[in-house]
């Protein structure tokens, strides 16, 4: 969650109010001790109340909001989305009614299902720093193990308990990135700072030096392009979460990873492929898969949108973005084609068009009050979800299917589709109570003619 609200403000509007950051992190870690003391006394935690009111209102809100979508898929995803907030939320309101033990099972099933998921992709793909992922996942088993145990608590503070140990390593991520941000250039995109680090995907986030130097014209939103491995192959049999989010299988036993590709009128294109069609015989997937030195190729970047579905097909999903920034758009690809390795899990399509995009959204929510947008952006619903799928991104790859839910959410949270009630409240009451401006010229001399006959 930090590390997108943080894209989002951007380095510059945090750099001289580094303090501030540190004061936020003493006080997640302060709230965190309060939740245990008070779980520990037996009494329900406010903070747990507080929660599952967040979920269910946003929730409620998201269901007003699917109206403004366009396209079934749009809105059944929109629903579901809404649905399962409502749902999680209400389970943490009735808690205190509750023993806790059906709550307490489903976190525990949430730390089972991602300590899992972590330690099979970090054991295929074997990224740097793999060995570090196994352990986390290690301990979010022996996590899942605890909360679904009567040991060594009960299950009416376990829910608690995960909620201040969210925070606790919030307030460390925070502390950490806070002292990160003291010794941060300005003109240093905060892509480089380490807490983004992990992968090694953005060596080469945008430094920006000058910025009187004219940029080439461009017009038109920026368009996130995606092939779903579904989507692209002639499939004759679905298996919905494998086909969207890692690859599909076709009629002729051909695997399908789908693409990603980023595009800004007239010029600018972001698409990297192998120079060569890598095979993906079922047998060599696996070993492919690894993030490894030996599986770098050498890569090509495609020209054009025009010319990809020449070649190929259309694209089966676009996210567009009116809110960007071109300079640290392109400065970011500048310096990303300099090196056309191609790597499938390390170095490939999606890698780049995440990578792009978020040099391109950093600062767009930039305000002069920074540490308010950023404690706002920590409360919004979508940017945890934005957060999760950079965590499954991290622990894996970005694969198209990832690109695809990535691009919608941060759209949702940098522009969302129907405006804030408030603001429509307040634009309705302009309207209503501006003054009909006096009439002029001909339509001044014709009301004139009238009130004199």
């Amino acid at each position: 969650m930090v590390q997108i609200a943080f894209i989002l403000v951007g380095a510059r509007a945090l750099r001289d109010r580094w303090w501030v950051l540190l004061v936020i992190a003493l006080a997640f870690i302060g709230v965190a001790c309060l939740i245990l003391i008070d779980a520990m006394d037996g009494t329900m935690s406010v903070a747990t109340q507080v929660f599952g009111g967040v979920f269910v209102l946003e929730g409620l809100l998201s269901v007003l909001g699917i109206f403004a979508l366009r396209g079934i898929q749009s809105r059944s995803l929109a629903l579901a989305r809404a649905l399962a907030l409502v749902f999680v939320g209400t389970f943490i309101l009735d808690y205190q009614a509750r023993d806790g033990m059906a709550l307490s099972l489903l976190f525990g099933a949430a730390f089972l299902i991602d300590g899992a998921a972590r330690i099979a992709t970090a054991l295929v793909v074997r990224f740097r720093l793999w060995r570090a992922t196994v352990a986390v996942g290690i301990v979010e088993i022996v996590l899942a193990a605890i909360i679904a145990s009567r040991w060594p608590f009960s299950h009416e503070i376990k829910v608690p308990l995960c909620i201040s140990l969210l925070l606790l390593m919030s307030g460390w991520i925070l502390m950490r990135a806070s002292l990160m941000l003291r010794a941060h250039l300005s003109e240093v995109a905060i892509l480089a700072l380490p807490l983004y680090g992990g992968r090694n995907w953005y060596d080469n986030a945008p430094v920006i030096v000058d910025e009187s130097s004219p940029l080439p014209p461009s017009h038109g939103p920026m368009k996130v392009r995606v092939w779903t491995p579904a989507g692209s192959a002639d499939v004759p049999a679905h298996r919905p979460l494998i086909d969207r989010y890692i690859a599909a299988v076709d009629r002729t036993g051909a695997i399908s990873t789908g693409h990603a590709a980023l595009e800004l009128e007239p010029d600018l294109y972001i698409s990297h492929y192998p120079a060569d069609e890598i095979d993906h015989p079922p047998e060599e997937f696996a070993r492919i898969l690894r993030a490894t030195a030996e599986n770098d190729v050498k890569g090509r970047f495609q020209p054009s949108y025009i010319h990809e579905v020449t070649n190929w097909c259309e694209a089966d999903a676009l996210v567009e973005f009116t809110r960007f920034d071109a300079r640290r758009l392109r400065a970011f690809w500048a310096g990303y084609r300099q090196d056309d390795t191609y790597n499938l899990t390390n170095r490939n399509c999606s890698v780049v068009v995440a990578a792009a995009l978020d040099s391109a959204l950093e600062g767009v929510l930039a305000s002069r009050m920074p540490w308010l947008r950023v404690a706002t952006l920590l409360a919004n619903p979508d940017v945890w979800a934005a957060a999760y799928i950079r965590s499954r991104a991290e622990a894996m790859s970005w694969t198209p299917g990832l690109v695809l839910d990535y691009a919608n959410t941060l759209k949702r949270i940098i522009e969302p589709a129907p405006p804030p009630f408030a603001a429509r409240l307040r634009d309705f009451l302009k309207r209503f109570r501006r003054p009909h401006p006096a009439p002029t010229g001909a339509a001044a001399a014709a009301r004139a003619s009238m009130s004199d006959s």
